[in-house]
């Protein structure tokens, strides 16, 4: 266990992280106690970088989970499964972090370097998790649920029409990412190289709408195919991990 990174809850860490939450209230349940967990994390406590992505992510959860009690979703177990699956990602980053394995993606490890960093800023440490979360676990998580439910990755579909209701719940929990902040991701994206362009919609709300999505169509398409999904699993880690360190260098300062 990576013990400077969890300190003083160590074992509570390894504990929370045995299993997946198999529901989105179990989802919501094991966030809120992962909060809890890195808020007492030393030296910053109460202020990590994790701890402010952690919170974003916790409150845009339980606003899915708000719609899905009030029955808002066309297809309420595509849904559900999506985000048991997509939580199941950064659950299994974590374990990867703290038990020093390899299997870590990088666009995770270099925000869960950043855990005992003083100079961190809220804002560039939530955008680095959202696009950890999105531009690398999100496509993921699309392939296995359509896998598990047997349904293409249409467009205009009710899955997709769910799934665009979740952008809705993001924009709405983080007025401030989603006015300025994302806007301008596209002058980072802009000093890369030209793979990334290909990654921008031409506005924030494009962005977030559709870069996943596209992506879990092409993943959908080469699923049986192994080598080439694990060589377009390491093309996404690898440029979302650049544009994350973009996010959580100096240059990302600008954004706020």
């Amino acid at each position: 266990m990576n013990q400077s990174v969890w300190g003083p809850v160590q074992q509570e860490m390894r504990s929370l992280l045995q299993g997946h939450p198999d529901d989105v209230p179990a989802v919501v349940e094991q966030l809120t106690e992962l909060q809890r967990m890195l808020d007492r994390v030393p030296p910053l406590l109460h202020d990590n970088p994790l701890s402010d992505f952690n919170r974003l992510y916790l409150e845009i959860t339980e606003g899915v989970l708000e719609r899905l009690y009030a029955g808002r979703f066309a297809d309420p177990a595509f849904l559900s499964r999506l985000d048991v699956e997509f939580a199941a990602r950064y659950f299994d980053a974590l374990r990867a972090w703290s038990d020093s394995s390899p299997r870590c993606p990088q666009v995770w490890a270099g925000l869960f370097r950043r855990i005992p960093d003083p100079a961190h800023r809220p804002l560039p440490a939530a955008g680095a998790g959202i696009n950890a979360h999105v531009n690398f676990d999100l496509p993921f998580a699309l392939v296995t649920t359509f896998d598990h439910v047997g349904i293409d990755p249409l467009d205009d579909s009710d899955q997709h029409h769910d799934y665009l209701q979740i952008n809705a719940i993001f924009a709405a929990a983080v007025p401030g990412l989603s006015t300025g902040y994302l806007d301008r991701w596209q002058v980072l994206i802009d000093t890369m190289n030209g793979t990334l362009d290909d990654w921008w919609q031409g506005d924030a709300e494009a962005y977030t709408r559709n870069v996943a999505w596209r992506n879990a169509q092409k993943l959908w398409s080469m699923r049986h195919d192994m080598a080439a999904t694990d060589k377009e699993r390491a093309h996404l880690d690898r440029i979302s991990a650049d544009l994350g360190r973009l996010l959580l260098s100096p240059l990302g300062a600008f954004l706020q």
